[in-house]
Order: C-alpha cells, then structure tokens, then sequence
C-alpha cells in the first residue's frame, strides 16, 4: 500500500535550523524524519500515478473520436515537440528541465500505445545510433523493427510494415549520407520529422574495468573518432574492426577481455557497463535523422521543407536562377548539398533546405518559381523541425558507473 503524508510546505525537517543551517540530530530523529518524508515522496508518487491513469483515459477517449471520422495521425511529432517546449517554459522547479523531455517522452509514448500500437523501423541491428534516434523521437512503447539495410527501412515504410521508418541523413562533420540521398530521390515516401542526436562514444565491457581490457572493437570510423583517448589510456590494447558498434557491442558481450566502443542505448541491448563516457576527441558531433511515413504532417509553425532539383547542365546560370526566387520570396535557406545523377555523370541534383511549410505562401511561390528553372524537382517533405540535438547526457540505457 502506498503510504500517504502531508505536503505542507512550513514543515520544518528535524535537524535544520530556521535559516536552514543544519545542527546535530541523534540517529533515532533522523530515522524518523526520513520514514516521515519518504511516505510523503510515496504519497506524490500515488498521485502522479493516478494523474498518469486519467491522461491515458483521455488519450484512449481521443481514439474513439479519431476513429469514429476521417483517418487522423496517431503520431504527430509537432504535437509533443510543443507540449514539451511548453512544459518546459512553464517550469517552475526544482524539477530539472533536462529531464522533462526524457520523462514525457515516455509518458506520451505509453498512452499514445492505448490509441495504436506505432511501429517503427530503423537501420539496425539493436545498440546503433538509429535505435538511440527511433527510441528519443517515438519512446520505448512502440514496436521497433531493426533491418539490414538502409532501403529496407524505406520499403517498411513504403509497404505500411511499419508506420515509420528512421534513417540518418546528415552529420555534423562528414555531411550529408549520401545513401540516404539517393533512395529519397527514389521512394515515395515522405520526410515527416527529424531528430539530432549527438554523438557521443563510450567504452563499454562486461566489467567497467580498465585493466581487464586487452581488445577495442568498433567500426574505423569510430576507432578513428577516439584516437587520442585510446592512445593515451589503451596503448597496447588490440584494434579490432567490425561492421556496426552494435557487432562490437555484440562481441564485448561475449567476451570479457573486448570492451566496445558504441552508444549508451548498446550498453542496455547488450547488458555492458560503461568504462568511461564521451571519449571522442572531437565534441559536438551531431547527427541528423528524419522520419520517413506516407503523409505530410500538418504546418506546425515551426516547419522545415526539403526538395531535390535538377538543372540543365549546358544553361549559364542555371543554379543562380535556380536559388534567386527563395531571395525574393524571403525564404530562408538553411542548406544546399550537391550530389552527383545516377548514370549521368558531371550531372548534379541540389538537395535544399527551406525555412517554412510548402503550404506557406512565401515558401509554394518560391518552390512554384524555382520549378519553372529547374529540369526536374521532387519536395522530399515539409515536416516539423527538431528543436535541438539529444544530448550526450540523454536519459538513454542504463547509467553504470564509470
């Protein structure tokens, strides 16, 4: 039974002056005024459960009336983007805004389950940076379908196997994925959100233990991420190249002298311990995912767009021409990524990134305009914007000491 105690503020915790300075208290006081307290966090506790319960009727309550009109979204990314923001804007502690994301996000997840159970695929297998990206965008109460390769996560999404899919599209450092480019310019589905996740690599084995480690697996580019780090606490320890962080992770798991470098979501996949947290050399690595599904979200007010145009390479000027109307139409231009035409070679298409909703008047003339220039153009989606990238400190896996 949850114990129920008073929440009266003026009370005054034994062993503390009235300027809150504290003064000696002998144990007997001090085992009573903890049992005193934690009945009171017990009874809170009872009470945000049942605030918990009662959202989760108005949430199944808010499915019945979806499902008694037109087909609505069970998932709309704008909508707790918002929510978040607001609760955190309103915030008057001395709950911690950083972990109001990571508490709501579970919350909305788990009750948004009582509507539709969501399904989402990503680039797996489980512990990469796609998982940690599915599991900070949907939450943990969502059916996650890993898959082999980048297309199949567009063809889950395609084929409605899933009602997303994740994929990374951009990083901070290396740029844009190009994969990923070219299978948008080729799938029918659309760009319906997008998360940041910042990179953050960490040592993790079975023990946490230095000393037990004869073995760094990782993929290169990881490995090449944490040289300094490596070099300067593992000097002799063996480098072991595998095909994803989760294989190392994998590996780590099966053998006790293999530490893993890889994500904090890898150490929860597979039951390893942190040796040490953010041994990247360079900080503020952030990648880009988005969201791939069948239907352009509603303009939320705070919208990104994306398209892909091609232009004619004998035409002077054809890129200038191209750009000139988000100018006049005062649409601002977050990105221009170039990349080359599959079987036509010193042929180009420009990926833009647009400030706005295609159904924003400025934006559709600017897309309408540059159209009319181009040779061929495809809007990759217009989608609600992530507000920041999830921290490295994320409340993602479990939290070992190092």
């Amino acid at each position: 039974m949850i114990a129920r105690g008073s929440t009266d503020r003026g009370d005054r915790v034994p062993g503390f002056m009235a300027d809150g300075k504290a003064k000696k208290i002998d144990d007997a006081d001090l085992a009573s005024e903890l049992a005193r307290l934690r009945g009171v966090i017990d009874g809170v506790d009872g009470e945000i459960l049942a605030a918990l319960n009662r959202r989760a009727v108005l949430v199944s309550e808010v499915g019945r009336v979806k499902a008694s009109g037109s087909r609505s979204p069970v998932y709309v990314a704008s909508r707790e983007r918002d929510l978040v923001a607001d609760l955190t804007a309103n915030n008057s502690g001395p709950f911690p805004d950083a972990g109001i994301p990571h508490v709501f996000r579970e919350i909305i997840s788990a009750t948004r389950s009582l509507e539709e159970r969501v399904r989402v695929a990503y680039l797996g297998p489980e512990g990469t940076f796609s998982h940690q990206a599915a599991l900070v965008q949907f939450g943990s109460q969502v059916d996650l379908m890993p898959v082999r390769h980048m297309r199949d996560v567009f063809s889950a999404a395609e084929r409605e196997e899933a009602h997303f899919g994740v994929i990374p599209v951009e990083n901070s450092i290396e740029g844009a994925i190009n994969p990923t480019m070219d299978a948008l310019m080729e799938s029918d589905v659309v760009i319906c959100g997008e998360v940041m996740i910042e990179v953050s690599q960490n040592l993790l084995s079975q023990s946490g233990r230095l000393d037990d480690i004869h073995v760094v697996a990782s993929i290169p580019q990881a490995v090449a991420q944490c040289r300094n780090w490596l070099a300067a606490k593992l000097p002799l320890a063996e480098v072991r190249d595998t095909p994803s962080t989760a294989a190392a992770a994998l590996l780590a798991a099966s053998d006790p002298s293999v530490a893993a470098i890889g994500s904090s979501v890898a150490a929860d996949a597979y039951s390893l311990t942190f040796v040490a947290r953010d041994i990247e050399d360079q900080r503020g690595n952030t990648t880009r995912f988005v969201v791939l599904g069948k239907e352009t979200p509603e303009p939320s007010g705070n919208d990104m767009t994306s398209a892909a145009f091609t232009v004619r390479r004998d035409k002077a000027g054809a890129l200038y021409s191209l750009l000139q109307p988000f100018a006049k139409n005062d649409v601002n231009l977050a990105a221009v990524q170039s990349r080359p035409m599959k079987g036509k070679p010193w042929e180009y298409v420009f990926f833009i990134d647009m400030e706005g909703h295609e159904t924003n008047e400025a934006v559709g003339k600017a897309l309408d305009e540059a159209a009319g220039y181009a040779h061929s153009y495809k809007i990759l989606g217009s989608f609600p914007r992530a507000t920041a990238a999830e921290s490295r400190r994320g409340q993602l896996g479990r939290r070992k000491p190092s």
